[in-house]
């Protein structure tokens, strides 16, 4: 198989600002409808009671990723993170392969109804069906025979107007950063307010900030930037925490919106233009046209670093699994396989824009809860490849401290996996 060519590694710091990207486009893929959907749900039914989650979220998310990174560019073999996998065990690649398929379809769902629906909201012309069709569409483009310096240049723009939109709408209002803080330091589980209960609440923010299958993608933006060998790791950890920043400060932002909007008043979110709507009487149609604005900045990035992240996956998954322990036939950049999880993963979701089917909110919260089952599969082959010289070898391997942080994330992913599995039975079978 055809690798990339190596970057150059920056020398200054103006160099090291230029040559950063991957860590906002894989953190742009993260922050979408979920985050958007679980922020404003949690600020307005419980205040900042549970923004503590958020930051256990952030801690597992960038360990986790950090050691996905690490074995990436360290190990001894110059493998993927899935061929470290596959070796582990041979059902990885097949089951990964399902779960970038199945999911693939799952978060695609949710996303194109947010698209087609914060669209047809904000313009206040056409149906939702025929916007998410035109988005799908465009983002299929994109993706088909993707070119990683344009995806990074759409990611870039589109990270401005969400930077714009949700931070501006968020100052607005006037957050109170005295109840930011009590909120992010006090481990508290309130009584349950409105539909969602806490803890499908507190699930499906693990699921949509402390991620799991989507995790996975980030050695694909990094291969394409040409990030491959043990000299980039430390460009490569400043340009996450860069993107992990980011990622945290637009949360509380929309948080901010729903604790300050929504919780005095009683109000829920169960509809994806209820935040909107009630900044249109606070703010006017401005903040109103302001945030949607920045509802399909999130949205639309996340849906192409999604088909862009989950095909490349898929289609590794396939040639490993047919390779067994051998060489690539093929890249995974360019196969058939590839090409047919892009077409599936934004074409598909488009019967969930059918009126009959259920709305924007209950999609995001389901499909975020569940993915969160997939993250003790992930998160033990990881530590294992990670932790044993075997895989990674002998310089790179965890350290103690990072075998006891992922034991600790083992234990949390499990906890999490069990109480999603109770919240989805108690959603989808009320009443048994």
């Amino acid at each position: 198989m055809t690798r990339p060519s190596i970057a150059a590694v920056p020398d200054s710091f103006r160099a090291y600002l230029r040559t950063l990207g991957p860590g906002l486009i894989v953190v742009m893929t993260w922050l979408g409808a979920g985050d958007i959907v679980e922020m404003s749900v949690a600020g307005g039914n419980y205040g900042y009671a549970l923004m503590w989650v958020v930051v256990v979220a952030v801690a597992m998310r960038f360990l986790f990723v950090s050691l996905i990174a690490k074995y990436q560019l360290c190990n001894e073999r110059g493998e993927g993170v899935l061929d470290g996998l596959a070796r582990l065990h041979p059902l990885y690649p097949p089951v990964i392969l399902f779960a970038a398929v199945l999911m693939g379809h799952a978060y695609g769902s949710y996303m194109t109804v947010g698209l087609g629906e914060s669209t047809a909201n904000l313009l206040d012309t056409g149906e939702a069906w025929q916007w998410a069709l035109l988005w799908n569409g465009l983002a299929l483009a994109l993706v088909f025979r993707p070119v990683y310096r344009h995806v990074e240049l759409v990611f870039k723009l589109l990270l401005g107007l969400l930077t714009v939109a949700v931070l501006g709408t968020a100052a607005w209002v006037g957050p109170r950063p005295d109840a930011v803080l009590t909120g992010l330091v006090t481990v508290q589980i309130p009584e349950q307010h409105g539909a969602f209960g806490p803890l499908l609440i507190m699930v499906g923010m693990i699921g949509a900030v402390g991620g799991s299958l989507m995790n996975l993608v980030y050695p694909y933006f990094l291969e394409d930037k040409g990030w491959c060998q043990p000299v980039h790791r430390r460009v490569q950890t400043y340009d996450f925490l860069l993107g992990v920043v980011v990622m945290v400060v637009l949360n509380l932002a929309v948080w901010t919106l729903g604790a300050e909007l929504l919780h005095p008043t009683g109000r829920t979110v169960e509809k994806l233009d209820d935040l909107p709507r009630l900044l249109s009487e606070v703010l006017g149609n401005a903040g109103r046209a302001l945030f949607y604005l920045g509802i399909f900045a999130a949205i639309y990035t996340s849906l192409i670093g999604h088909a862009l992240g989950l095909a490349r996956l898929g289609a590794h998954g396939y040639l490993r699994w047919q390779a067994g322990s051998g060489e690539l036939y093929a890249d995974y950049r360019t196969h058939f396989m590839y090409r047919a999880i892009t077409v599936w993963i934004l074409v598909s979701p488009l019967v969930w824009t059918h009126p009959a089917m259920p709305d924007f909110v209950t999609l995001t919260l389901v499909v975020q809860s569940g993915q969160v089952i997939l993250i003790p599969l992930l998160a033990g082959g990881l530590w294992w490849i990670t932790a044993s010289p075997r895989y990674i070898g002998t310089v790179h391997r965890n350290r103690l401290w990072e075998n006891l942080v992922m034991g600790v994330l083992l234990l949390v992913a499990l906890w999490a996996a069990c109480q999603s599995v109770r919240s989805l039975w108690t959603v989808l079978f009320p009443g048994t």
